[in-house]
């Protein structure tokens, strides 16, 4: 029973080394940009069926904190997705508490980061990971982008990289954001010049690749966010308009 006991701990150790060692805590400048209401056109494919949409964001920084409230409708199924991240700003950015999401067909979930115990949680799962500065959830992950690009926009040059801890529903890990180029999008308020970052899956993994474009004449604003599963399925939403608050 001991020897069991020492080897559980061993191991545990082990995970929250490895885990430690994928997760380098990075401190930028951030400059979140304003609170706003935006709303965007979606279209979605999925199992082979072609969906249009809304999607509404409501961003909200100030005073030290910020959140996020998304929902998302598609025609025939109505609401598909809603989440909510909210927390604080500190020296690292975005500082997640608690990010909720329910999908349609799925049973709620929540990802809480533990200021205190220095932890993060799931609700889906008994893995935890420390907080070293810097993490985010699924939904914050681009506005932490957005913030750090307001603070130093020179540095998105073509091939700069920035790498974020990001949890999702059962686990975190890292994301590698890469700027390829600007380039144009034709937004409900006309074509403006964006910056247009992807998060490509590990070459040896199937994951989902995320393509961000980010606005500098718009406050650095996503301006165009789309997700891309290996099957060919995928959710696109450009800006149709952003009021700001």
């Amino acid at each position: 029973m001991k020897k069991l006991t020492t080897l559980c701990a061993a191991l545990m150790l082990a995970a929250v080394a490895h885990a430690t060692e994928e997760h380098p805590s990075a401190k930028r400048a951030t400059n979140p940009p304003p609170s706003a209401d935006l709303s965007y056109n979606l279209k979605i494919k999925q199992g082979g069926l072609s969906l249009n949409g809304v999607a509404t964001v409501q961003w909200r920084a100030g005073d030290g904190k910020y959140s996020i409230a998304t929902e998302s409708r598609a025609s025939i199924f109505g609401k598909v997705v809603e989440n909510r991240s909210e927390g604080a700003i500190d020296d690292f950015g975005l500082a997640p508490a608690s990010f909720h999401e329910k999908r349609i067909r799925k049973d709620p979930y929540t990802t809480t980061f533990k200021r205190a115990e220095k932890t993060i949680a799931f609700t889906e799962s008994d893995v935890t990971y420390p907080i070293l500065g810097g993490e985010q959830d699924r939904s914050s992950a681009q506005w932490q982008l957005a913030a750090i690009a307001r603070a130093a926009p020179d540095k998105f040059k073509p091939g700069s990289e920035w790498h974020l801890f990001v949890a999702g529903r059962r686990d975190a890990e890292p994301w590698s954001f890469k700027v390829l180029k600007s380039e144009s999008v034709d937004t409900g308020t006309g074509e403006v010049s964006a910056v247009h970052l992807v998060k490509a899956p590990p070459p040896d993994a199937k994951g989902q690749q995320v393509d961000l474009w980010l606005a500098p004449s718009l406050d650095w604003y996503p301006v165009r966010v789309r997700f891309n599963d290996p099957d060919g399925d995928f959710v696109d939403q450009v800006l149709e308009k952003v009021v700001k608050k």
